[in-house]
């Protein structure tokens, strides 16, 4: 930095630590935030408690803080209340899972602890993070202590001690960031199952991450180099790279490599970073993997620059625009629905793949919300799918545990009839369109499909993504896993060993009927046979082989 630039800067923090913080000062805290977590979002979606290839709870934080950063990123006013007031309503609307959703209502309590004020004081500060812990903790039916909601309480219990020693808003928000650090770390003593994995919750991580991006703003210190240890090589979630392309992202570099002795991980990541974007850094047994996005001009040079640095053993580069044609191609294969008739029943349902889709269209549904386990969708698309039908009368099945409170906060935003049905899994959302009774009322439909997906259980068979103990089950990164009803119940060296494991586990020699649905990456031929096998062990059941085109599932299975 030259002198010329620094003189800049040392005048512009003066200016912020002298000046009044008004809504502009807001605006520019809350893009730190976001930049600060969008930096830091992978060790968030690295902090999954489950070995399931579902970490995401960082990219739902983000895409939360996005939308807020898209509703006052053209907003000018000086008025901090107002400003305030805007980025709740940007969060609100663009809340992806339960964490974004809990993200959402703080950004509300925090607006309600604004309103009114023009600039921001030290009481003003501590309301608005009171407001915004009660906020949340009210929009939670059954808060969970170890969670971002703890780590919220004792972000406000540190801003409350903060005022009893200072009315200068910046050093209480320098306090709270200390509180909300210290609350991370403590969340393994709060919820056992975190222990067990040996990590932090990764919703409080989140949260914490915003708050320390803003006194980063404060103190001048940069928002777009990762303070982070290196994520496991298991963690790297490349498979949903495309989903983030931008322009001048032509090709997908992934290194695998050796390092020397004097590889120093800082200089790496700061030298990729002058080459292209979505850049993560994975290690394995002193093995690491280097992704990153690159325009066509310079494909080669992460691997030239790779090759400085130690041992190359495996190189893959992809074409991003060819695969993105390619998903578009298959995107226009478009579902048909039958029509929504005024006063009728419309349900809308979350469905994460293809085959899946076509079976809820088969069954009646109105609408289907693309997403799933790793893509969780937001309030506004589900607002999207449902507000031009002509029905005032809607169902929502979000078949998902990570969605239901997103689907309750578009509810909650519409003048229209809507009742959503808690189901944490598709197999539930598959059984209970079969209750769907369209000439119905909204209540008495949504209370049978209650009724109906307790009937059901649902096994999931995919790959662990680490090594973890959970339950008395040790799993091993890269086997296949078993969860069942959301518990994980066992592992196995094959997926024929883990679906007739789970089905043992399912009592499904009491049961009538079983389905199962395959995967993306399943063949037709494969899913057969695996069903056969299980024919031989369970004659007296019905076995069914559907397509269901999901990501990162083997299997969903269905036992009823």
């Amino acid at each position: 930095m030259s002198l010329g630039s620094q003189a800049i800067q040392a005048k512009h923090l003066h200016d912020l630590h002298t000046n009044p913080i008004d809504g502009l000062v807001l605006k520019e805290l809350v893009q730190a935030g976001l930049t600060w977590l969008r930096t830091n979002q992978e060790t968030v979606n690295s902090l999954n408690v489950f070995p399931v290839p579902d970490g995401d709870t960082g990219t739902n934080m983000t895409l939360t803080m996005q939308s807020a950063w898209n509703e006052i990123a053209n907003l000018g006013t000086r008025n901090i209340g107002e400003m305030s007031a805007a980025v709740a309503k940007g969060a609100l609307m663009g809340a992806r899972g339960n964490s974004g959703v809990i993200l959402s209502q703080l950004w509300r309590g925090f607006s309600r602890g604004m309103q009114g004020a023009e600039v921001l004081d030290g009481p003003t500060l501590v309301k608005a993070f009171i407001e915004g812990r009660d906020t949340a903790y009210k929009g939670v039916v059954r808060p969970v202590e170890g969670t971002i909601l703890t780590v919220s309480k004792d972000a406000a219990a540190g801003a409350e001690a903060a005022l009893l020693e200072t009315q200068n808003p910046i050093e209480i928000l320098a306090r709270v960031v200390i509180a909300a650090d210290l609350s991370v770390q403590n969340t393994p003593n709060l919820l056992p199952v975190l222990k067990q994995a040996g990590v932090v919750d990764s919703g409080g991580k989140g949260l914490f991450f915003v708050l320390e991006g803003m006194m980063r703003y404060f103190n001048g210190e940069p928002l777009d180099v990762p303070l982070m240890s290196v994520q496991p090589m298991s963690a790297m979630n490349l498979d949903n790279a495309l989903e983030s392309v931008e322009e001048g992202q032509d090709y997908e570099v992934v290194v695998d490599f050796v390092p020397n002795d004097q590889f120093e991980l800082k200089s790496f990541y700061a030298r990729l970073e002058e080459m292209g974007t979505s850049i993560q850094v994975g290690e394995g047994e002193g093995m690491y993997r280097m992704h990153i996005h690159v325009p066509l001009e310079k494909r080669y040079e992460p691997i030239d620059y790779i090759m400085g640095l130690g041992t190359i053993s495996k190189v893959a580069m992809e074409n991003l625009l060819a695969q993105i044609d390619d998903i578009q191609k298959s995107k226009m294969d478009k579902l048909e629905f039958q029509p929504v008739e005024p006063g009728k029943i419309a349900v809308v349902v979350v469905s994460p793949g293809r085959g899946l889709s076509r079976i809820f269209a088969s069954l009646g549904v109105a609408a289907i919300v693309e997403g799933g386990q790793t893509m969780n969708p937001s309030t506004q698309d589900f607002l999207n799918a449902f507000e031009n039908l002509p029905t005032n009368k809607v169902i929502i099945l979000p078949n998902n545990k990570n969605i239901i409170m997103a689907a309750n906060q578009a509810k909650e935003v519409t003048v229209k009839n809507v009742a959503v049905v808690p189901s944490r899994t598709v197999p539930q959302g598959l059984t209970a369109m079969l209750s769907l009774n369209a000439d119905g009322e909204v209540d008495e439909v949504a209370a049978r499909m209650i009724h109906a997906i307790a009937s059901v259980q649902t096994g999931e068979i995919t790959i662990a993504v680490r090594t973890v103990e959970i339950d008395g089950v040790s799993v091993e990164t890269g086997q296949i896993i078993a969860m069942l009803d959301g518990k994980l119940v066992l592992s196995a060296a094959t997926i024929d060993d883990a679906v007739l494991g789970l089905l043992e586990k399912a009592d499904a020699a009491n049961c009538e009927l079983i389905t199962l649905f395959y995967g993306q990456d399943v063949n037709r031929a494969e899913a057969f046979r695996i069903a056969d096998l299980a024919r031989t062990k369970y004659s007296a059941q019905t076995i069914e082989v559907q397509d269901g085109g999901q990501p990162h599932y083997p299997f969903l299975i269905a036992v009823e």
